[in-house]
């Protein structure tokens, strides 16, 4: 893939603005399931829904509930930009959770990076259904495949 222009795509909070030290905060102060519930549609509300003309098949994630649309950009400088939308909300706030440990890294990094650990400390992969653990790990596992494709 070749970089493209300083022109990001579907720009977001994630990994800039809101930080993956944020949310680790955030969530070590939600003791029932229904605050971390709360926290995830909060996240959800902060990732601006992609254009339509963004939502293309081939970005369409399967293995999920809903329908998933998780987009990348080579940056120049090398790093990855991901950019993503759901149809529902507990899995849109669950993709900005993957996008603040991923976005504006280097594939390298983001290779190294333990995506299921996070979701295991923010305490959200003890309570999701198997239905939703499977999602989560399609969506991991497409990251992890686009940084191994992007590594240069």
């Amino acid at each position: 893939m070749t970089p493209l222009p300083d022109t990001i795509l579907a720009p977001h909070p994630f990994g800039t603005d809101i930080t993956e030290q944020q949310l680790i905060e955030n969530f070590q102060h939600c003791n029932l399931w229904e605050d971390r519930y709360r926290q995830l549609i909060m996240l959800a509300r902060k990732l601006p829904s992609l254009p339509d003309k963004l939502k293309q098949q081939q970005i369409e994630i399967s293995g999920c509930e809903n329908r998933v649309w998780l987009g990348h950009q080579l940056r120049p400088d090398g790093h990855l930009h991901f950019y993503g939308d759901s149809e529902g909300r507990i899995v849109k706030g669950l993709l900005a959770v993957i996008l603040t440990a991923v976005e504006g890294k280097a594939p390298e990094q983001i290779l190294q990076t333990p995506l299921t650990e996070l979701f295991q400390q923010l305490g959200l992969a003890q309570q999701l259904s198997g239905s939703r653990l499977n999602g989560v790990q399609s969506l991991i596992n497409t990251i992890q495949d686009i940084a191994r494709t992007s590594v240069q």
